[in-house]
């Protein structure tokens, strides 16, 4: 076994509040809190848990990463978004066309994401359709594809979007590049993890060959080690498990 996707984490403010929040969107199930982190984990195929973990920084700016839940129609995507407004979400305008086929959202803690309807892309996914690098040069999507073992299965017009090799759960999409420059700290972020022989070490040296770099965010002394892909988002290498 190669080193995998292990979790997506949000930085919360109220980590409980947020968990209870994206269980109840996605349909998934609580499983571990603590007051390090709250897992939430798929009942789909889905193959890693969200991962919530308190921080005091509250959110500024539009997040460069967000998911896309997926609709089977137009009536259904309506009856998607008023679930998720009883829930604690709330419309938000980013700029978005006024007859966009989407709607775009923000969660309890205004970290935006969009109800989406299916097509061809999104044909085989779940309610959870794609996390989303937004934006993103096609670069950090094959550092990612390489990064996590997951095929690039789509690569057109500055997209790209890699999924995991057996072909379930959510696909990680990239793009298209704007030139909009990072500023703080992402609210979301992956991490992975060597396989339980694997080696953190090695593996952190394989990611740096690959363009990813080390970097400080007041981690302090953590068993994890911090990393920023080719366009400095932040992400994780756990230990081996």
């Amino acid at each position: 076994m190669s080193t995998r996707l292990d979790s997506l984490c949000f930085d919360a403010n109220d980590p409980l509040r947020l968990a209870r929040f994206w269980a109840a969107a996605l349909l998934w199930e609580i499983d571990d809190e603590t007051d390090e982190e709250i897992d939430v984990v798929p009942i789909d195929g889905t193959g890693f848990p969200l991962v919530f973990v308190p921080v005091k920084e509250p959110k500024t700016g539009k997040n460069r990463l967000h998911l896309d839940l997926v609709s089977e129609s137009p009536q259904h995507q309506s009856e998607i978004v008023d679930r998720l407004i009883t829930l604690g979400a709330q419309r938000v305008d980013i700029g978005q066309p006024i007859d966009a086929d989407h709607v775009v959202l923000a969660d309890p803690e205004g970290n935006e994401f969009c109800v989406v309807l299916r097509g061809d892309f999104l044909a085989t996914t779940d309610l959870l359709g794609a996390i989303v690098f937004e934006p993103a040069d096609p670069i950090v999507g094959r550092f990612w594809s390489e990064a996590a073992g997951w095929p690039i299965v789509y690569d057109q017009d500055g997209d790209t979007a890699i999924r995991a090799p057996d072909g379930r759960g959510p696909f990680v999409t990239f793009g298209p590049p704007t030139g909009a420059r990072k500023t703080g700290k992402n609210r979301l972020h992956l991490d992975i993890a060597p396989p339980a022989d694997g080696d953190q070490a090695a593996e952190v040296e394989r990611l740096l060959v690959l363009g990813a770099r080390r970097v400080d965010i007041g981690q302090g002394d953590v068993p994890w080690i911090v990393m920023a892909d080719p366009e400095g988002n932040e992400f994780c290498v756990l230990t081996p498990r």
